[in-house]
Formats: C-alpha cells, structure tokens, sequence
C-alpha cells in the first residue's frame, strides 16, 4: 500500500468518531457529505481497511451507529427484488451495452434507488453512512447524481462516498480517467 495512502486512512477514525464530526458542528450550514478519494489502484487496500474500520467501530466504539453501503450489492440486489436481473442479461445479450443503460435508466433513477437504500440501511436512524463500490456499479450508477439524491432524503447526517479516483472540491473525476459533472457540496475526508 501507498505511504501516503496509508497515511490518510489512518487518519480516518480519529475524525469521524469526534462529537463534533457527527453532529456536523464547523461546516457553516453545510450537508456533511465528505469524499475520501483514493488512487483506483488501490481499491483492494481500501477494502480492506474499510473492514477493519467497521469492526473497529464495532467493538470500540458501539455507541456509534453506522451502516455501510456497498452499491455493487445494493444495485444486485435492488435489480434482484424488482425481478430485472434475468431481463437485463437478455437485454445485454440482444441489444448491447447501450441498450442495457437506456432501459436500466428507469428503473435506476434516483428518485426511485435513492429512497431504497436510505429505507434498506434505514439510514435516518444512524449516526454515519459509509458508501463504497462507486466504480463497480459505473455507469450505471454515477456518484455526483447519488449525492445529490441522498441530500434530500438524509439532511445533515455525515455520509462518507469512499471514491476510487480524485476528488478536487469542485469535480470529481473517477479511476482518475472519467470525469464527472461538477460536484462541490461534499468536503474531502482527508486531504
């Protein structure tokens, strides 16, 4: 693992176990949204690390309620409950790529997959929301139009979008390669 990598994610649990960092007290009327980007590359390590975050909270710190949202499992199992997994394997078989995105569209807009997982994670009532697995449900999905679907569904809580690319305060660009529509309402975790 990168130093400076490793460096920053140790810095992780110190800030987000303050009173301070929860109840979203310095921001100046701000949401407490916060991007923890990383070089791609080291995707694998931020796994990891995440699952030693959550245990480490677990055992530590258990007056803390989290959950953590893993949008690859989420997507699986949101397309899963409404019976499209079958459909959209045809729909890739016959008409591509493109014609899966075009008819996933619907049934993916934010209006309907952000309200499922703040209901699934019944994210209103914890403390902090973990988000990963943003470059593994790409295109599908894209980061910025989650964000701001969330926002409206869960206010000041602090939601931390771990994301596999660079995160300048102003845009987003995932794998470093794709870049996004501007997003400017969420702080760096770390910088």
């Amino acid at each position: 693992m990168d130093q400076k990598l490793f460096e920053r994610l140790n810095q992780i649990p110190e800030k987000i176990q303050s009173g301070e960092f929860l109840s979203g007290q310095g921001l100046g009327n701000e949401i407490s949204f916060w991007i923890f980007d990383y070089p791609p590359e080291e995707e694998l390590e931020v796994r990891s690390y995440l699952d030693f975050l959550k245990t480490d909270l677990t055992k530590k710190h258990s007056e803390i309620k989290f959950t953590h949202i893993n949008l690859l499992d989420s997507l699986v199992e949101y397309l899963n409950d409404r019976n499209f997994i079958s459909k959209a394997i045809e729909m890739q078989k016959l008409k591509g790529d493109e014609g899966l995105l075009k008819a996933l569209k619907g049934p993916l807009h934010m209006d309907k997959f952000g309200p499922y997982l703040i209901d699934k994670y019944s994210a209103p009532d914890k403390d902090l929301i973990f988000i990963s697995g943003v470059g593994s449900v790409w295109p599908l999905l894209r980061a910025h139009n989650l964000l701001n679907s969330l926002h409206a569904l869960i206010g000041h809580k602090p939601v931390i979008l771990f994301y596999p690319g660079y995160y300048t305060g102003q845009s987003m660009s995932l794998f470093g390669k794709i870049p996004s529509d501007n997003y400017y309402r969420a702080f760096k975790l770390i910088p």
